[in-house]
């Protein structure tokens, strides 16, 4: 790790303006992905920010409905809030598929969002990655891309994006909260939220340089009885999903008025299962819907030469979550 310099925020807004005037800093919250990243030489910041110690940790039901989860709260928190347990178990299911428990006591709501990938071709930096270097290449595109993606990817990078968290705040709607480097709020949509590579690989999300995520709000919603994340991996545990689904139903009877599905490990970002989504609506709960919502939206995926493998799994996994989702979480 090289020498770097050190310096604490007294506030958010004197945090956005230490971090705006500098190119080359880093915002350090949990540190539990930023670190490794330095470790390793594939980021190389002058300066880290503190901002563990600005508060933001709350999580709280909004007047409107609905709940905001603080940016800098940390995710077991997140996860065993009751709010969060009772009114969206989704994602508390999802926080508690990913890392470890060590991890998940450090690492905060926002720093999750902002994890990159962990694609050994970008970790590795002898290799070429247009995420790392861009114009150096990519390594993956036609080297060992068992891992990689088959939705969304362009000849520039074809990495996927880690967290779990995320693919359940995609699924539910979620909006975050930024304060910008004017000092104002603003709001991005979780759709919005993360980028797709394109010409831009090195650029994973729509976050200008100096912003800070305060919190993350969750819209209300009938989704509660019926969800599950369904995370398939080569191990039980502290282990990056091959593909993983965020389902959620809501019913009438055992007609569906509205679902929500997003896939993890299969793109750059949390995939919304947008075709699958619309195919589902207003059609009975029953398991032969879930193979054609899951084909539906399959259809497009666009394999590599080692992941072929996932169009078959994200089929098979998008059916199985939403039968485990119809059944409460039980099998």
């Amino acid at each position: 790790m090289r020498p770097f310099k050190f310096t604490r925020a007294e506030n958010v807004n004197s945090a956005v303006k230490l971090l705006t005037s500098n190119p080359n800093a880093r915002f350090l919250a949990g540190g539990t992905n930023l670190l490794d990243l330095m470790k390793e030489e594939v980021e190389l910041p002058d300066e880290l920010i503190d901002i563990s110690r600005l508060g933001l940790t709350d999580i709280k039901a909004l007047a409107k409905g609905g709940v905001t989860i603080g940016g800098l709260g940390k995710n077991t928190d997140a996860a065993n809030h009751p709010l969060i347990r009772q009114n969206y178990p989704l994602l508390s299911q999802a926080i508690l598929a990913g890392a470890s428990g060590q991890l998940r006591n450090m690492a905060t709501n926002g720093g999750n969002l902002l994890q990159r990938t962990r694609c050994s071709y970008f970790y590795e930096t002898s290799m070429p990655c247009n995420k790392r270097e861009p114009g150096s290449g990519c390594g993956a595109l036609e080297g060992i891309n068992r891992m990689h993606a088959i939705f969304g990817w362009s000849d520039q990078c074809v990495a996927v994006y880690p967290s779990d968290m995320s693919v359940a705040l995609a699924a539910l709607d979620a909006v975050v909260k930024v304060r910008s480097t004017t000092g104002q709020e603003r709001t991005i949509a979780f759709a919005d939220f993360h980028r797709l590579p394109g010409n831009t690989p090195e650029k994973d999300t729509n976050l200008n340089h100096g912003e800070l995520i305060t919190a993350i709000e969750l819209p209300k919603n009938n989704f509660a009885p019926h969800s599950y994340y369904l995370k398939v991996r080569d191990r039980a545990s502290y282990a990056f999903a091959l593909v993983s689904v965020a389902a959620a139903l809501e019913l009438d009877n055992n007609r569906i008025k509205q679902a929500r599905v997003a896939l993890g490990g299969v793109a750059n970002k949390p995939w919304r299962a947008l075709k699958a989504e619309l195919f589902l609506a207003g059609k009975e709960a029953t398991e032969e819907n879930f193979r054609k919502a899951a084909e539906a939206e399959m259809a497009d995926a666009r394999p590599l030469e080692h992941n072929k493998f996932k169009v078959e799994l994200g089929s098979r996994s998008i059916v199985r979550a939403l039968h485990m989702a119809l059944n409460g979480g039980k099998s």
